[in-house]
């Protein structure tokens, strides 16, 4: 079972659920935070539906945040489901994302009175913040900023223009920072935990203790990711793919994107005790199609999941399907 982040307080009449997995998520979670107080739940993909599944069981439960969580055509039945009995309860609900949905989906939530703010053009925590910004202080502005730049959104109309008050390289350096303090400690709830709240009480990432001694052996590991990538990485017609064995796959799949000269690069690390693979996807600037569509339908049609936006999305493969869903994902991209 996927690991699942919660507050040792005490929980609140007031919960946010958000993605543990980038600043997006936790920085989403922190906005929400500092907008409302409350308690956070941190979830991976994976885990979300038992993390929102266990929800039903609180009972002080009385408002609800979903963020950044990205729904897929195998589980988004089953989360209509569980909001259907949370909504039961009188509980309300807020979803914000940005990773792509189907329409039908949105209805399903909204005719239950769950308020839905989603666009794929902004990433979650900017979403967050132009939707709540009467609550939230300047330095929220930050925040948003450096996750719209993590999930490399910092061009879209809303997110430009919160870049725009910052110094550009004080902004980019502490995205990176925070990216890192975050990728590397997955296996680290309380240190996710402790992140949103730092960021909740406009600590710069600067600010946190150890975060840039931390950033620093997080890229000599990527430095020498890259010679690994020159070895390992293969390539189809239309993407190049390469299987991580001691690190992450999302700090991977850059390199192999960059480094392979094609469009899409994927990367996938397994998950021993779940017998999964749990894969990050690329796309350049010059790659055309919208890759979070074309994964969500073909992840679930071999007994995964996966989605996510245009230009970068992920999945989780069971093992015995990743040659198959490399050699599927390769003929749709033609």
């Amino acid at each position: 079972m996927s690991e699942i982040s919660t507050q040792k307080t005490k929980r609140d009449r007031l919960l946010c659920v958000s993605h543990k997995e980038d600043a997006d998520g936790i920085s989403a979670a922190a906005l929400i935070r500092q907008a409302f107080g409350g308690d956070t739940v941190l979830v991976d993909y994976p885990g979300m539906m038992d993390a929102l599944a266990k929800i039903k069981d609180n009972e002080k439960l009385k408002t609800l945040f979903i963020c950044d969580v990205g729904l897929s055509q195998k589980n988004q039945d089953e989360f209509v489901e569980i909001l259907t009995s949370l909504r039961k309860n009188k509980i309300a609900i807020t979803y914000i994302d940005h990773h792509d949905m189907d329409n039908k989906i949105i209805k399903k939530l909204e005719k239950l009175k769950v308020k839905v703010i989603h666009d794929i053009n902004e990433c979650t925590t900017v979403q967050v913040y132009d939707a709540f910004k009467s609550k939230l202080n300047d330095h929220a502005q930050f925040v948003a900023a450096c996750a719209a730049i993590t999930d490399y959104m910092e061009d879209r109309p809303i997110g430009a223009k919160l870049l725009q008050i910052f110094d550009r390289q004080f902004a980019l350096i502490s995205a990176t920072v925070l990216t890192f303090n975050i990728t590397g400690h997955q296996k680290d709830s309380d240190y996710l935990l402790y992140l949103v709240e730092e960021l909740s009480d406009s600590k710069y990432p600067h600010e946190i203790p150890n975060t840039f001694e931390f950033a620093q052996l997080q890229v000599a590991k990527l430095a020498s990711i890259i010679l690994q990538v020159k070895k390992s990485m293969k390539k189809m017609k239309n993407l190049a793919y390469m299987e991580v064995l001691d690190s992450g796959a999302s700090g991977a799949v850059n390199f192999v994107l960059g480094l392979s000269g094609k469009d899409v690069g994927v990367a996938y690390k397994e998950r021993t005790e779940q017998g999964i693979y749990a894969v990050s996807i690329r796309g350049s600037r010059s790659c055309k199609l919208h890759l979070g569509k074309i994964v969500n339908p073909l992840a679930t049609s071999l007994g995964g999941s996966g989605g996510g936006h245009d230009k970068a999305c992920g999945a989780v493969i069971p093992k015995d399907k990743m040659t198959k869903f490399l050699k599927a994902f390769n003929a749709k991209l033609s």
